[in-house]
């Protein structure tokens, strides 16, 4: 009985996990779908929200609901800044994608040493304050705290806002036609820059929650912290097929119970390894992802 509550317990811990990179791993499967380009800053903006998140506490004390809506809003935004300052000018002179790579991977180093300046943020770690006192709820076969809700009820919530937004409404139907064929999107009149746009600001709004849960879950920042969740992130994009929405989440939650289990059975040294062990794996038997589509050369 002792072992099955401590295996049900992990299973909540890593699902809880799961849910953080898979908000993650929305932005980064998104901007792959319209651009076929890996944002590889999308880590920083994950890390920046928790930031935003903790100054939105300590210093203006605001409610909870205003701290998760205006943390939103700015890595909304700087999403924003990042897509039309480094990424638009290479997209307007039709550069290669290795040079939106190495962008990608420039923009993410300068966000991480920028913000590590003492007169911005700091390199030390900061205990993140939680806005809420903790609650346990002890049901059984395992415990449950408030912390596990919030981030459930948060996560859900959001995936099917994001389900409705992209199969329910015109904007959604935008994106789709532009993942699609963008030569074609251009032809029936889409703005296609203001579609690009849209996503990213969207990517970095949900990246910009999973920062603030994540904070909440384990109430220890830095500014570096989003370098380990954004990489193990793009992985569940890739697992689960990268560009593909619901395989993103699924990859979420398989790379976050992976990582929790591993740390309770094994250990937790070899957690990160084993990520990229199940990505090799993947990678040699399933490489299109779980939903991804093998496409024929001809």
């Amino acid at each position: 009985m002792e072992t099955l509550s401590y295996i049900l317990q992990q299973l909540i811990n890593g699902i809880q996990l799961g849910a953080v990179y898979a908000l993650i791993a929305l932005g980064y499967t998104m901007v792959y779908g319209i651009l076929r380009m890996i944002n590889f800053a999308h880590g920083d903006v994950f890390m920046l929200g928790a930031f935003f998140g903790y100054y939105l506490i300590t210093k203006l004390s605001l409610p909870v609901y205003l701290v998760f809506l205006l943390a939103m809003i700015g890595t909304a935004l700087t999403a924003f800044t990042i897509e039309k300052i480094a990424y638009r000018p290479l997209r307007k002179k039709s550069a290669p994608n290795i040079s939106l790579l190495i962008t990608a991977v420039g923009v993410s180093l300068f966000i991480e040493y920028f913000f590590s300046l003492k007169i911005l943020f700091s390199p030390d770690y900061i205990a993140f304050p939680r806005p809420f006192e903790v609650e346990s709820y002890d049901l059984k076969f395992f415990v449950i705290t408030n912390i596990h809700i919030l981030i459930f009820i948060a996560t859900f919530l959001s995936l099917i806002g994001l389900y409705f937004l992209i199969y329910k409404t015109r904007q959604g139907k935008a994106m789709r036609a532009l993942a699609l064929d963008a030569e074609m999107a251009k032809l029936v009149g889409i703005d296609t820059e203001r579609i690009i746009s849209f996503t990213f600001m969207l990517g970095g709004a949900l990246a910009g929650l999973g920062g603030i849960l994540y904070a909440i879950a384990y109430p220890q920042i830095n500014v570096f912290m989003g370098v380990m969740p954004g990489i193990k992130s793009f992985i569940a994009a890739v697992l689960g097929g990268i560009g593909i929405i619901h395989g993103a989440v699924l990859g979420g939650f398989i790379i976050g119970i992976s990582e929790v289990f591993v740390s309770a059975f094994l250990s937790s040294t070899l957690r990160d390894g084993f990520i990229f062990l199940i990505l090799f794996i993947f990678l040699l038997l399933r490489p299109n992802g779980l939903f991804g589509k093998r496409i024929e050369k001809v």
